[in-house]
């Protein structure tokens, strides 16, 4: 039996205030994705300043995943698709 696997890509992102994102994945998944405590608990002041609004607002999509800057911050796909982004030490 052959197994094909489905790429998921996030086809759209939708700014909803504070740190929040709703994410819409290409299989029709939606999240609402609250990135602030992820932040907040980052020691690295290069990811604290995307608590700011007019660095947080500055994401982009490219080839389906989710970035800020030029690689700044980016979070694997399949965390995102689960709502489940946890914080690690920096």
């Amino acid at each position: 039996m052959k197994r094909t696997s489905k790429v998921i890509k996030i086809e759209k992102a939708e700014y909803l205030g504070q740190c929040i994102l709703q994410l819409f994945f290409s299989d029709g998944v939606t999240q609402c994705v609250d990135f602030e405590p992820f932040l907040k608990n980052s020691q690295h002041p290069e990811i604290q300043k995307y608590l700011q609004r007019k660095y947080f607002t500055k994401y982009t999509l490219t080839d389906g995943e989710l970035m800020w800057g030029d690689f700044d911050l980016i979070f694997p796909i399949m965390d995102l698709y689960k709502n489940s982004i946890v914080s690690r030490a920096s």
